[in-house]
């Protein structure tokens, strides 16, 4: 632009014509006479810097037409993908479920409501989850919601009861919950990276791990950490290898099958796993062969053979786990078809004039058979 400034004053100042090199420096050297020709010219110059600056104008906004269009591409197409993840707005009519736990627990509410405690909850708790995998396996979508809704509610009974406590409300639950959401999952809000499933998990163990320390490190700092005497030296000492344990958090109350499976989990997302399941195979022999020798030994001791059995179980669970399997769940569904085909084989003996307990065992076996067949016929 400067470049074509210069070339049309100085064409200008020659005769309205660009002129060459020589009549340039003619013109640099005349002196100035009078400044007439300065103002003819240079009404030229500010027409001509006009035009340039509108041709630049147009220019600059054809560029800004296209890039908001490509913008406009771009951001469609990520609202479009980010429309599949978007969750409803539920705001409102969660805060009508909780206004609806809050007036039964208030004077004048239900009497049976108010009466609950966390204790007392506890058995609700445990069946209404239970009845969600029951609807799950029922592939009935409006039953599945409908306990969804159920287990929720005991999630709002429990905020609601420690709000009544001062302690926490169901404000605190959430926000806790996101938090640690976006603490865990680094590799989708922050800069961290995970190539595949089990790289994620084993992050979360340790990132639980290190928010462990910061806590019990806070706590120690505040005078809230238990502090070590001589009296209680040993089970500090105890607590403190405790917490630092990748098994730590998993509760002793839980099921046995559910305790075993959260252990053999926990171990295995930091390394400490069966490279293939032909090892766990071999596990379940191995222990098999050993609970054959206790019940062959003289003495039969009772403690051994329970070992021994816990054993297999244990191996069992482990088995379910490496293969992605719920052992809970297994043990249910097994529970289930043998609840049906015994329920068959009584309706089988009934049928032909029998009641079940008369049939003999040979006969049962072939009844047994039978409600397979009939079962997976159906």
């Amino acid at each position: 632009m400067l470049r074509g400034c210069h070339d049309f004053v100085a064409g200008a100042v020659c005769g309205g014509r660009l002129g060459t090199k020589e009549k340039s420096a003619r013109v640099r050297k005349r002196p100035l006479q009078n400044r007439s020709w300065l103002r003819s010219y240079g009404g030229k110059l500010i027409s001509y810097l006009r035009e340039l600056m509108t041709t630049q104008k147009l220019k600059l906004k054809k560029n800004e037409v296209k890039k908001r269009a490509r913008g406009r591409k771009v951001a469609g197409a990520r609202i479009a993908r980010d429309a599949k993840f978007a969750a409803p707005r539920v705001g409102a009519e969660f805060d009508k479920l909780v206004g609806v736990m809050s007036r039964l627990r208030a004077p004048g509410g239900c009497p049976w409501d108010r009466e609950q405690t966390h204790a007392t909850l506890r058995t609700y708790l445990i069946e209404e989850a239970y009845e969600v995998l029951d609807a799950l396996d029922g592939n009935d979508d409006a039953k599945f919601a409908e306990e969804l809704g159920d287990l929720l509610l005991q999630v709002l009974f429990h905020a609601q009861i420690a709000r009544e406590e001062s302690r926490f409300s169901i404000a605190d639950v959430i926000r806790e919950i996101y938090e640690k959401m976006i603490r865990r999952h680094p590799h989708v809000f922050g800069e961290k990276r995970a190539k595949d499933a089990a790289e994620v998990l084993k992050n979360w163990e340790i990132i639980k791990l290190q928010e462990r320390k910061e806590k019990e490190a806070k706590d120690k700092k505040s005078g809230s950490f238990p502090t070590s005497t001589s009296s209680s030296s040993f089970t500090s000492e105890s607590s403190a290898a405790e917490a630092e344990s990748v098994l730590h958090g998993v509760s002793r109350t839980l099921p046995a099958l559910l305790e075993a499976l959260q252990l053999t989990r926990k171990a295995a997302r930091v390394g400490f796993d069966w490279g293939a399941v032909e090892g766990i195979f071999e596990k379940l022999q191995e222990e098999t062969r050993e609970l054959h020798d206790v019940l062959g030994s003289p003495e039969k001791n009772a403690t051994r053979i329970e070992g021994e059995l816990g054993d297999i179980l244990f191996v069992a669970v482990n088995l379910a786990r490496f293969l992605d399997v719920d052992p809970e769940i297994a043990l249910k569904k097994s529970s289930g078809r043998f609840s049906r085909r015994f329920r068959e084989m009584e309706r089988i003996a009934r049928e032909r004039g029998r009641a079940f307990a008369q049939v003999p065992r040979g006969e049962m076996e072939a009844l047994w058979e039978k409600a397979k067949l009939g079962e997976r016929g159906d």
